[in-house]
C-alpha cells in the first residue's frame, strides 16, 4: 500500500523485452537503498515486485497486462518515473490509500501556469467518472492529488511547486499519458451498495464549463 507521496524522480536506463513481458530497469538512489528481492516499489503509480538490485538501481518484470493497461508500455531509456516504497505500518498517512492498481490510462489536456502553480486539466475516462469528485483524492501518475474540479469526461487539479518540481507531473504536456488510480474506498461503497431499481436514473457529474 502507498500513499501517493512521491519519494523521488528516478530514471529508467534499460528496457528488456522479454516476448511476453518487458524487463525494466530503473535508477533511483533513495528507494533502492535497502530493498530487496520480492520488495514492491511504485513506477509511475504501479506497484512492481523488485527482481534484483545493483548499484543505484533495480530491475522489475513488466507483464504484458500491466504494459497494456498502464502508461509503462510507453517508456523509453531515459524516461522519467515516479517512485514510491510501500508505506510502513504506522508511518504517516501524506497523501490518501493508494494501491499502486492503475484504474486506466487518461491523457494530459492542457495545463494553465500561474505564479505560483499551475492548473492541470486531465481526461476521464467514462467508466471512472462516477468516482471522482470535487475535493476528493486521485492518484495520477502515483501522486496523491487533490480534484479541483470535475466534469463529465475531464477533471482539474491544482499542482504546487513542490509537485511540479519533485515528479513528472511537472514536465508532463498535452496529449501524454498519466495513469489513474481512483479512491479504492469509493469502489468498496459502490460494490456494497444495494443495486438501483431500474426506473433510477443515476445522476452524472455536470460538464465542466473550463
Amino acid at each position: 500500500m502507498f500513499t501517493g507521496i512521491v519519494e523521488e524522480l528516478g530514471e529508467v536506463v534499460a528496457l528488456d523485452d522479454l516476448g511476453d513481458s518487458v524487463r525494466l530497469t530503473v535508477r533511483g538512489p533513495l528507494v533502492t537503498d535497502g530493498a530487496r528481492h520480492g520488495d514492491s516499489i511504485a513506477v509511475n503509480g504501479v506497484c512492481l515486485t523488485v527482481v534484483e538490485t545493483a548499484g543505484d538501481g533495480f530491475t522489475a518484470d513488466v507483464m504484458r497486462e500491466t504494459l497494456d493497461r498502464s502508461s509503462l508500455g510507453a517508456l523509453a531509456t531515459g524516461s522519467p518515473v515516479n517512485l514510491e516504497r510501500p508505506t510502513a505500518l504506522g508511518g504517516r498517512l501524506g497523501g490518501h490509500l493508494v494501491q499502486g492498481h492503475v484504474d486506466d490510462v487518461a491523457r494530459l489536456l492542457g495545463r494553465a501556469p500561474s505564479e505560483h502553480w499551475d492548473v492541470v486539466t486531465i481526461s476521464l475516462p467514462v467508466a471512472l467518472s462516477r468516482y471522482v469528485v470535487e475535493k476528493g483524492s486521485i492518484a495520477v501518475d502515483g501522486v496523491s492529488l487533490t480534484v479541483a474540479s470535475v466534469g463529465a469526461d475531464r477533471f482539474t487539479v491544482s499542482l504546487i511547486p513542490t509537485t511540479l518540481a519533485l515528479t513528472t507531473l511537472g514536465q508532463k504536456q498535452p496529449g501524454d499519458p498519466v495513469n489513474l488510480e481512483v479512491d479504492v474506498v469509493a469502489k468498496y461503497v459502490e460494490r456494497l451498495m444495494p443495486p438501483l431499481p431500474p426506473h433510477v436514473a443515476v445522476r452524472t457529474a455536470p460538464e465542466d464549463p473550463a
